[in-house]
């Protein structure tokens, strides 16, 4: 029953959709509706602004920090891992916006942090890396995600993790995969490609 409760109460704290609150109170749009349609830190960022940008990835980030530490007081570490997952699937499929959100990477992050913090640091310097000296998030974003069952092995994670991050890693490339194919035909938006909504 508590890993139910884990399930669900993680999901439910992933639905909470910072970009689409922040977009409703500051410029009274549907941030779904603007730049590359998704209701995440990066086209936050894009389309209203850095303050606006930064304010929802911490926000997606405590999203999955809550959720972990939640699901531990319910059910443990297996209770943690649960509720993490749920966050991630609540922020990507919000059952409040038409299970229609983002890509979950900032709220995955925050998953990591509480229980990878090592690793979840090592992919923060990869992500932050890539994208000062390409200006590609995506780029970062799948960079980072495709290191974490990597770094899990290295790190002498049991295979449970090991699964745990690569089932993480592999839904975050899947989400991307437009943006791999227009990083392989040379079309990828970089960051400040895009104007502000006015």
């Amino acid at each position: 029953m508590n890993y139910i409760l884990a399930l669900v109460m993680g999901y439910l704290l992933g639905t909470v959709s910072a970009s689409f609150i922040v977009g409703k109170l500051t410029k009274n749009i549907d941030i779904r509706k603007h730049g590359s349609g998704n209701a995440g830190a990066t086209n936050t960022l894009r389309v209203l602004g850095l303050k606006a940008g930064l304010l929802v990835f911490f926000v997606d980030i405590l999203k999955g920090v809550a959720a972990v530490l939640l699901g531990r007081l319910l059910a443990g570490e297996a209770g943690g891992m649960v509720a993490g997952a749920a966050s991630v699937a609540g922020h990507i499929w919000p059952v409040f916006l038409n299970f229609k959100g983002g890509k979950g990477v900032a709220t995955s992050f925050g998953v990591l942090v509480v229980m990878f913090p090592a690793i979840a640091f090592i992919q923060f310097i990869v992500l932050i890396t890539l994208v000062v000296f390409t200006r590609f998030m995506s780029l970062g974003s799948i960079t980072a995600a495709v290191l974490l069952p990597i770094l899990l092995v290295l790190f002498g994670y049991s295979w449970l993790y090991v699964v745990y991050g690569a089932a993480l890693a592999t839904l975050i490339v899947y989400l991307h995969k437009g943006n791999i194919a227009r990083l392989l035909a040379g079309k990828e938006n970089k960051i400040g490609s895009k104007p502000k909504v006015k």
